[in-house]
């Protein structure tokens, strides 16, 4: 199922946008999918999510060490938003102005295994505190983000905050993305399927514009027959499917497409195998990513961009 009209019959504007934001929505969310209902989610969250793993090491290029990397591929890629810390923006964003950000509200470390202790991870700012920044930077601020681990003893606290900060999201025009991983002792397989459809029904019911969710595998493998399910519970809430660790071009682009343009997933959610490349090919890659998502491009052409 591919979204490619414009929003004009308010079919993505949820009913707690108040009628003076609906226009704010409306131009963050179409600036966001570049008019399509489809968002290319570049994700720079990991530098907190991961410490340096992602950024330093075998097989990461060099240019990744340097936060300022991801700001130089938000600048000269083309993507819908970049998603990550309101600290790290405010560190950088002054020179990238044009960049359209998504700002995490939550994150926490992975110092502390899934398996050690259940996850918890509160908000550290409002999103009242979000569009102040904006209006005081000048930034171009299009949304918000949170993470919400299903399955954790502590899921209760993060899904009240999740939900008042995508409604308080609509209150102010703004779209909320939610990052919905099943996680903790509780969870056995955190790509099964039919857990991740739950996930996605979650997503749903707290009102999120999109969720970004696990890729769905059985016995290692991912088919596109795995999304009806996950698409079908997330109702009209887009789903983006993970980008994970890096792997082959060609491998992650097909898997990529299969995801939309057979499973009828609405975006995707994208870091490592972007930014742990060189500028030139993370610019490339990223490129790829929104020709598929974005502008209905084949795996093909989409790869015809790397070169």
């Amino acid at each position: 199922m591919n979204m490619t009209s414009h929003i004009s019959n308010d079919s993505y504007v949820p009913a707690d946008v108040p009628h003076d934001k609906i226009a704010t929505f409306k131009k963050n969310f179409n600036e966001a999918t570049s008019e399509t209902g489809r968002l290319m989610l570049f994700a720079g969250d990991q530098k907190l999510e991961h410490l340096n793993n992602d950024f330093y090491g075998k097989g990461v290029s060099p240019d990744d060490a340097n936060p300022q990397h991801l700001f130089q591929i938000a600048s000269q890629a083309h993507i819908g938003v970049f998603a990550t810390q309101l600290g790290l923006i405010s560190r950088h964003a002054l020179q990238y102005a044009d960049i359209p950000y998504l700002i995490k509200l939550n994150s926490k470390t992975n110092v502390v295994s899934f398996q050690q202790k259940d996850p918890l991870s509160m908000a550290w700012f409002t999103v009242d505190q979000v569009v102040q920044f904006a209006e005081n930077s000048g930034l171009k601020v299009l949304g918000v983000g949170y993470t919400v681990y299903p399955g954790s003893e502590y899921e209760v606290d993060m899904l009240k905050e999740a939900a008042q900060i995508v409604h308080q999201a609509h209150l102010l025009g703004l779209i909320a993305v939610l990052w919905i991983y099943p996680k903790g002792k509780a969870v056995k397989d955190e790509h099964d399927p039919h857990l991740i459809a739950g996930a996605a029904g979650v997503g749903a019911c707290l009102g999120a514009d999109f969720v970004k969710l696990k890729v769905p595998e059985k016995d290692g493998e991912f088919s596109p027959e795995m999304m009806d399910e996950i698409v079908s519970a997330a109702g009209n809430t887009g789903v983006l499917c993970e980008g994970g660790t890096k792997e082959d071009e060609t491998l992650f682009l097909t898997q990529l497409h299969d995801q939309i343009h057979l499973g009828g997933a609405r975006g995707s959610g994208t870091g490592r195998n972007i930014h742990q490349r060189s500028l030139q090919d993370a610019v490339k890659m990223a490129n790829a990513i929104h020709a598929i998502t974005v502008e209905n491009k084949t795996v093909k052409e989409a790869v015809n961009l790397l070169h």
